[in-house]
């Protein structure tokens, strides 16, 4: 069996950056997918636009050209998986990591495909495949999605969005303006401060002029087939008649799968321990890159901001085969 001087688990911009290091340094490696190439990225809604402007999305400094100031999806999709087609970079695809093991100074990784060896392997799998439940009865029937994609199943229906982050103000404006009846159930006293500042002011309107009804410092209480129960600000419950509930309440890294791997987690956000100038783990030759590292502070690291990860890791990889 071939040992790899690196194996990336997680084809999102980030593990796609850090082939591309590996690539330019002639480090043998493979990338792991469950999914497509930027599988979260393709399981984002539809019309969805970022935050950032395209050129602090860019990898590699290959130029993403966007026709809008704030690039969406569709762009998104086409830049990155555009770039692993003209690089050719060497990713499985829907092969899901099972476990990462060490052995001596070789990691024995099996997949649902494959076993691989590898010098090195670097953790880049995001977070958006664990939805952060509310533990709530009904929160298991069919009319419950805690993912969004499109407004239009939501027409004439009467929908509860429960959240007040970018996920559950684009849904609450979307199926509104498609004709449902919605309602939002806000933890807090407000709309989350890190809405998107061009959309956060539409949002307030609407709940203001009653288009949109808001409960805040309201909690989901139980979902039933045809109703929902919620606790409102002054602890009164209530029922009311519900279709369906998005619960855009967020989504978590995979813990079980960081800690069977040896990662130490800390603290109540279960911050996985790592070499801030390396990004190396607390098991050598271990490595975390992009939104993973902030556990459950999902708001933590974004492309923008943890694609220098790459570089790094790379560095201190170099570093060891040079000593």
């Amino acid at each position: 069996m071939e040992i790899l001087d690196i194996l990336i688990i997680g084809a999102g911009p980030i593990g796609l950056n850090c082939a591309l290091e590996a690539q330019k340094n002639n480090l043998s490696h493979v990338i792991i997918e469950k999914g497509t190439i930027v599988n979260s990225l393709y399981n984002y809604p539809l019309y969805m636009r970022f935050f950032s402007t395209a050129e602090k999305l860019e990898i590699d400094e290959i130029p993403f050209i966007s026709t809008a100031p704030k690039p969406g999806r569709q762009e998104a999709l086409e830049y990155y998986q555009g770039i692993a087609r003209q690089k050719s970079l060497n990713i499985n695809l829907y092969e899901k990591v099972l476990s990462v093991s060490k052995k001596d100074e070789i990691f024995e990784i099996k997949t649902t495909k494959a076993n691989y060896q590898a010098k090195n392997v670097v953790i880049a799998t995001g977070f958006y495949d664990i939805p952060n439940l509310m533990n709530i009865p009904g929160e298991d029937l069919p009319k419950v999605k805690h993912y969004y994609t499109e407004p239009y199943p939501y027409a004439k229906q009467k929908i509860m969005v429960v959240g007040s982050s970018n996920s559950a103000v684009d849904a609450a404006l979307e199926t509104y303006r498609k004709g449902a009846e919605v309602t939002m159930i806000v933890r807090h006293a407000e709309i989350s401060k890190s809405v998107k500042y061009w959309v956060k002011p539409d949002i307030e309107n609407r709940i203001a002029e009653g288009s949109i009804k808001a409960h805040f410092n309201a909690e989901m209480i139980e979902i039933k087939e045809n109703s929902v129960v919620f606790k409102d600000e002054n602890g009164a419950i209530h029922e009311i008649d519900n279709d369906f509930v998005l619960a855009m309440t967020g989504y978590l890294p995979d813990f079980d799968f960081l800690k069977n791997s040896g990662i130490e987690l800390n603290g109540d956000c279960l911050n996985p321990f790592y070499n801030p100038e390396t990004m190396e783990t607390n098991i050598s030759n271990l490595y975390l890159a992009g939104v993973v590292c902030g556990g459950k502070d999902t708001h933590l690291w974004f492309i923008e901001n943890s694609r220098i990860h790459a570089n790094m890791i790379i560095n201190s990889i170099l570093s060891r085969f040079s000593s």
